[in-house]
């Protein structure tokens, strides 16, 4: 079995030289930018390739992890697209955290051409795809997902199929809901510390050692950094404010059926307007110390 892999970003490189390492010398790569193609080739192993048709045509699944649903409509729907050059059995994966409706029209353009599209969103970052621990949630036929299967697990740990296409997106979206609205909690939970004298340092280990509900993983790994003043991007603020953008598009009454989500998207445009855009998403907790007037940093 031949694999490709469109995209040989932060998240498409480490899964690159995971791949390589359990197809040796069958993993193939494109990047638009010629000069990260030959890197990525050169450090995994994985062969090189020209362009996206050349990409399609020569393997017999494809992945890719874009940064939009303007991008995935151009890499499988081009005049020299995916769709032009894949042969028809061929299965495709995109892990690209994108729009339902968007990943819906792949699917149904490559199903024309005896294709399979899968929507293979992932949960996690950089460091777990340097560990091999991503969490796939995939939406699609279950027939393609269980031929795709054993390349999803080269690269994760979890690897779940939720439903018909379109699914895993709508999981991966919801989910970033819960992600954005933890980090404007603890940002205003922070505050309050700021603002009232709470010691943060007791508050962290009331919430993380005590008996209480207020526990979160984000908590745990993002207060500390948070204190530091480290705000440098685990996952940006500028691609989370992408992914609830889209959460919110797939409510038919966004404002009056989920307020809240609604209030966390004008909360991360307004730090998007402070320049906060290519900071970590936890970054959001510097728009309450400034408006409580307190530094966030330990001093």
């Amino acid at each position: 079995m031949k694999i490709g892999y469109i995209g040989a970003g932060a998240m498409g490189a480490p899964m690159i030289a995971r791949l390589s390492k359990t197809f040796p010398g069958d993993v193939y790569v494109f990047d638009a930018n010629s000069d990260v193609t030959a890197k990525v080739s050169n450090d995994t192993g994985a062969n090189a390739t020209g362009s996206i048709a050349e990409i399609a045509a020569a393997v017999d699944v494809l992945l890719s992890c874009v940064p939009n649903n303007d991008s995935i409509r151009e890499v499988y729907l081009g005049e020299t697209g995916v769709g032009s050059a894949m042969k028809a059995g061929g299965i495709t994966v995109d892990c690209s955290t994108v729009g339902p409706d968007a990943t819906r029209e792949v699917h149904g353009h490559l199903a024309t051409r005896g294709i399979s599209h899968l929507d293979a969103s992932m949960l996690g970052s950089v460091k777990q795809a340097n560990e091999g621990t991503i969490s796939f949630v995939v939406g699609g036929e279950v027939q393609a997902f269980d031929r795709a299967k054993p390349v999803l697990e080269a690269c994760g740990q979890m690897i779940l199929h939720c439903g018909p296409s379109g699914a895993g997106n709508h999981m991966k979206l919801i989910h970033q809901t819960l992600v954005a609205g933890h980090a404007v909690a603890v940002a205003e939970a922070v505050g309050l510390c700021l603002e009232t004298g709470a010691d943060v340092e007791t508050f962290y280990r009331i919430v993380t050692e005590g008996t209480g509900f207020a526990y979160s993983r984000y908590f745990e790994n993002r207060v500390p950094r948070m204190r530091e003043g480290d705000f440098s991007p685990l996952f940006t603020l500028q691609f989370l404010l992408k992914d609830i953008r889209l959460a919110r598009d797939m409510a038919s009454e966004p404002e009056n059926a989920f307020p809240m989500l609604s209030t966390i998207v004008d909360t991360f445009e307004t730090a998007m307007d402070q320049d906060m855009g290519q900071d970590d998403f936890s970054a959001v907790a510097k728009l309450t110390a400034s408006r409580v007037n307190k530094p966030i940093e330990k001093p």
